[in-house]
């Protein structure tokens, strides 16, 4: 108990002075909440052979709930913009892909990881896209669904192409409650199925 409360609040103090230093790169004053990282990993895919890509892990606090919900450390891939918790993460998790550098270049950097990493499977996000205007938001989701699109399943020896649509809402003044924002998503994500599918949809 002891061990891990040392641990948190080494990784507060270690966040609250990257922040600092780089308030739009780090984005956050603390890491994910233990709650928080359990109610992410919960959205991690039942496939034991695909590769996970999580942007923006900061300390691990998600990345550590991945692993604790089934994912094979050897199947994470992480990119991390801040060197300090790039170095961090290798430390904690050895087997794990880390990749330093700005998420929003990931089509190039998963290319340049291309011999060790197949295809990405899911994505796991705690990017502060909050500290970004809408159109860099809607051209990360748009490397996001691109990523996954290289992904296939094999079933019976056939491989399955995956396609993938995303709805994307902005977190305006007008937006009050996260069921409203959810809403909004959701209908924009509907409207991407409808026209056409496997794009992105900015509400």
């Amino acid at each position: 108990m002891a061990k891990k409360l040392i641990a948190t609040l080494t990784d507060s103090s270690l966040f609250l002075r990257e922040w600092l230093a780089h308030p739009q790169r780090t984005g956050a004053v603390t890491p994910s909440s233990p709650k928080l990282a359990a109610a992410m990993a919960r959205w991690l895919p039942s496939d034991p052979e695909g590769y996970v890509l999580e942007l923006g892990p900061g300390t691990g606090a998600v990345t550590q709930a991945l692993i604790q919900r089934g994912l094979r450390e050897d199947r994470l891939v992480a990119i991390e913009n801040n060197p300090k918790l790039a170095r961090l993460l290798r430390k904690r998790f050895p087997d794990a892909h880390i990749i330093t550098g700005d998420a929003w270049h990931l089509d190039v950097l998963l290319r340049e990881h291309a011999e060790s990493i197949e295809s990405v499977g899911a994505v796991i996000s705690s990017l502060p896209l909050l500290n970004f205007p809408p159109a860099e938001a809607d051209t990360l989701a748009e490397k996001i669904r691109a990523a996954i699109e290289t992904h296939a399943f094999i079933y019976e020896g056939k491989r399955l192409p995956v396609t993938s649509s995303m709805g994307v809402a902005e977190l305006r003044a007008d937006i009050e409650s996260a069921q409203t924002l959810l809403k909004t998503a959701d209908k924009a994500l509907y409207s991407a199925k409808e026209n056409g599918r496997n794009k992105v949809v900015v509400a």
